[in-house]
């Protein structure tokens, strides 16, 4: 299979998509692919997502964990990968919060044609400026990112789901 076969599909129109009634549709990605778009997970998710106070932060990331262990026992791989895209969201949202107090990574905007896409498209970094507040939310998110990676049923699934969807 090729290599792009696996990626994840931003051409799916996921504003009227409900991936639980076709989770054949589902791609995993690199990452966070995909994170803010799947519908019904990204609904579901979104609301107890949050990392502004390592209190938050660890409140927000055991709700959202306790949701993957929901979806695990459903045998949902869809809501436990989006789950686990969510806590490393979590965890890189808060990091660039704790090097960069406003969230910005680079001096300027997104070029026009380099929209939805990372990287610094020829714009300088910003310096970085530590957040030990941020940075704890951030380990905290990593913690429960890890636990949910590492799953043992989640590497299963993940695995099964490649093989078979891509």
């Amino acid at each position: 299979m090729p290599a792009n076969d696996r990626a994840f599909n931003y051409n799916l129109d996921y504003k009227n998509l409900n991936l639980r009634e076709q989770p054949e549709l589902y791609r995993v990605g690199k990452g966070e692919m995909g994170v803010l778009l799947v519908q019904p997970y990204k609904s579901e998710i979104l609301p107890h997502w949050r990392f502004k106070t390592p209190d938050i932060a660890r409140e927000s990331s055991e709700k959202v964990y306790q949701l993957f262990l929901d979806y695990k026992a459903n045998g949902d791989f869809i809501g436990m990968d989006m789950a686990r895209k969510f806590l490393q969201m979590g965890y890189t949202r808060a990091r660039r919060y704790a090097n960069h107090r406003t969230g910005q990574k680079y001096d300027g905007p997104v070029p026009d044609d380099k929209k939805g896409q990372s990287g610094a498209h020829g714009r300088d970094q910003l310096p970085r400026e530590e957040d030990p507040i941020k940075a704890e939310s951030a380990r905290i998110f990593y913690g429960k990112y890890l636990e949910a990676r590492e799953d043992e049923t989640y590497k299963k699934l993940k695995k099964e789901w490649q093989q078979k969807y891509g």
